[in-house]
Parts: C-alpha cells; structure tokens; sequence
C-alpha cells in the first residue's frame, strides 16, 4: 500500500478522535462553562449536523482545487476548529468550533476515498479505501480512551489541543505523502450533480443511513443496556466500547479485503449477519460474557460494510464521484442520528433498554433489502441487450441501388 494512505489514515484517526472524544467528556465540558449535561449534548448534535451539511458544500466549494491540495485545507479547517475549542470563552464560541471542525469530516473521508482508489489497481480499490477508514477506527480504540484520560486528568481543553495538533501531523503527511491529482479533464459541478440521478447510487446512499444506522440504534444507548441489563459496572462500559472499536478494525480491514473479490455477495453477507446479531442483542444483553462478544460482532459487521459501500459510490458515480462519495459520508451521519432518535422513541415508550436493538436490526435488514433490489437492477441491466449497431452509408448506397434497379 502507497505510503500516501498513511497519511490519510492519520488525518482520519485525528477526526475520528474528535468526533467521539466528546461523548466521554461531556461532563467536565458541562462543568466549565456552566450548563447542563443536556445542553452540552448539542455539541454532539452540531457535530453531526455540520459533518451533513459540510460534506456537499466544501467539496463543491473545492471544485476547481485539486484534490490534494483540497485535503490539505480541510486539514487546516479542522485544525482551527479544534483551537477554537480548546481556547472558547463561552459555552456558544465552543459550539462554533464543533460545527467548524465538523465541516472538515465529511469532504476529506469523500475525497479521501477517491483519492484512496486512485492509489491502487482496479482490484485493490476497496481494500485502499478501507486502510484509509482503519484511522478512524482506530480512533475508538486508542484516540477516544486516550482523549478522555487526558481530558479528565489535565483539563478537557487539553485534549481538543491535542486533536488539534494531530491535525498538524496529517496536514502535513497529506502534503509530503500525497501526490498531485488534479481533477478530471472536463468534469464540472453539473456532472457530479448528475450522479444523484443514478437510482444505484441513490440506493447505496439508503443502503448507508439504514445499515450503519442499525449500528448505532444500539451503540448509542450501550451505556444504561450494559450497567442496568447486563449487570456490568459503569468503569467497564469503557472498556467495552473499546472491544467495540477493536471489532470495527478487524470489519473495516475485512470488508475492505472481501469487497475487492465480490463486492455485493459481501455487502448481503455483512448485512444480513449484522441484522440477525442485532436481533440476538435483545437476548445477548442479558449476560456479560454474551453482551461482550456481541458487542465486538456489532463493530466487525457494522464497519464491515463501510467499505463495500464507499466503493459501491464511487463504482456507480465512477465520471464524476467526489460529491456523491463526500455525500455518503454525511448519509453514514444521518443514519445515526436516524437511528438515535428511534431508538429513544422505543424506550421513551418504555419498551426498555435493549429495545433498540430490535430497531437497529430492522434497519439492517431494511438495507440487506435495498441490497438485494441493487443487485437484481443491475443483473437486468446488464442482460438487457445494446441497440443494434447502425449501417454504414457505403453498405447503404447498394442497397438503395439494387432497390432503384428492382
């Protein structure tokens, strides 16, 4: 693998650990400037509107930029944000900077991707992909854990000093490890505008917010299903969130691995096993042992679809794919917050804690089924034969002539 996708893996470890460095320090944040925990979620909220919101706008933004040198100001973006944090006065200058960094997300994992694939042979794309997502999930296993320790020992704004610094370090491995690739000759916005009228890359785009939706249906409320289900102590779900980033590398490098032999027999595959482990949540829950290899199994299937799907895009999008790739990242967003929301609804209605799983495993299914729809669209299209090829004017002209004769 190019040493280019180094660099991109540390610019995504560095976003990844921004991202949900947050959820652990919560309380110290709150704390400091004087709000409710509550109120301090909506640096969660901002977060993930921005990432939506910013994957589009920045990378149409950057459409007359070449794409390194795209990567490298949404590395200077997402180090502004972070500072910006780390230094607000107020509560609300804090938000800014969430929503400031989060506009780097999107754009560089879609941009990355595509740079990623460009890297490698053909047959080598998915696999490419999925080195350059392993810094984000790495980022769960030993960024988040790291940041939080930091956080609640020196001082949260130690911590966003830190990320930001990471920044720092990707900035300038994207600038000395990656090389100059300008944008297609006569590719404009309109064309990549003209990718959403892809029915197949609408359909991965779906096949985004529901499937890695599913996951998060589960993971967000893991903290209270552990503690007050499973009978594990509030120190542990630390730690099990940790076996759940393990599990995301191994499925990233999986999928990425798989997808590069049959892309759709894995994407069915992983998402149809994830949907029935999400279901068995329901009753994994109930015991430590149980609960901890689901929850690992929940991580490995989930991101096991990551890359297949990213590539999916890409393929479907292949004349003009950096939008729709940037997009898929914001749908990988929509689906949590999707999948969040619904399941608060389920135990609002006082269903109980393990009743997102349920959600998450009909959300997973619900993909499988879009999956299924994507492949038999495809197999027909590719059975329905070409037009007939048309008659030269010098085989015409006999003709015409034999006619005239006749």
């Amino acid at each position: 693998m190019p040493l280019a996708l180094l660099a991109l893996a540390i610019g995504a470890f560095g976003i990844g650990t921004t991202e949900f460095v947050i959820l652990g320090l919560l309380p110290q944040v709150a704390d400091g400037f004087g709000v409710s925990v509550p109120t301090a979620g909506y640096l969660v909220t901002g977060y993930a509107l921005g990432v939506v919101a910013g994957a589009p706008l920045m990378t149409v933004l950057g459409t007359k930029v070449s794409r390194r040198r795209m990567l490298m100001l949404l590395m200077g973006l997402f180090i502004v944000g972070n500072l910006v944090s780390a230094l607000a006065p107020v509560f609300a200058v804090m938000l800014v900077g969430r929503v400031i960094a989060s506009l780097a997300h999107g754009a560089f994992f879609g941009i990355g991707s595509v740079v990623a694939a460009g890297l490698v042979a053909p047959e080598k794309k998915a696999g490419a992909i999925a080195m350059m997502f392993t810094g984000l999930t790495v980022a769960n296993v030993v960024g988040v854990p790291l940041g939080t320790f930091v956080g609640q020992g020196a001082g949260w704004r130690t911590t966003f000093v830190a990320v930001a610094a990471l920044g720092v370090l990707g900035l300038l491995g994207v600038a000395r490890l990656v090389p100059e690739m300008p944008r297609p000759e006569g590719v404009r916005l309109r064309h990549e505008v003209a990718a959403f009228r892809n029915v197949q890359v609408i359909l991965a785009m779906a096949m985004t917010v529901l499937g890695f939706g599913g996951v998060f249906a589960a993971v967000t409320y893991i903290a209270p299903m552990m503690t007050d289900v499973a009978g594990y102590a509030e120190g542990s779900v630390t730690w099990l969130l940790v076996l759940f980033g393990v599990g995301m590398v191994a499925g990233n490098l999986a999928g990425g691995r798989f997808a590069d032999r049959g892309l759709m027999p894995m994407l069915c595959t992983a998402l149809g096993s994830l949907a029935a482990v999400l279901m068995l949540f329901t009753l994994t829950a109930h015991n430590k042992v149980s609960a901890a290899a689901t929850i690992f199994l929940i991580g490995a299937l989930g991101f096991a679809t990551v890359p297949p799907l990213q590539k999916r895009v890409l393929d479907q999008a292949s004349g003009a794919p950096t939008l729709a790739s940037a997009v898929n990242i914001g749908a990988f967003n929509l689906g949590n917050a999707l999948a969040a929301w619904l399941g608060g609804l389920v135990i609002s209605a006082g269903l109980g804690y393990t009743s997102p799983n349920w959600v998450g495993g009909a959300l997973a299914a619900s993909a499988l089924v879009l999956a299924v729809v994507s492949g038999r669209l495809e197999r027909r299209d590719d059975a329905r034969p070409g037009p007939a090829p048309a008659v030269s004017a010098p085989e015409e002209a006999p003709a015409r002539v034999a006619a005239g004769r006749d």
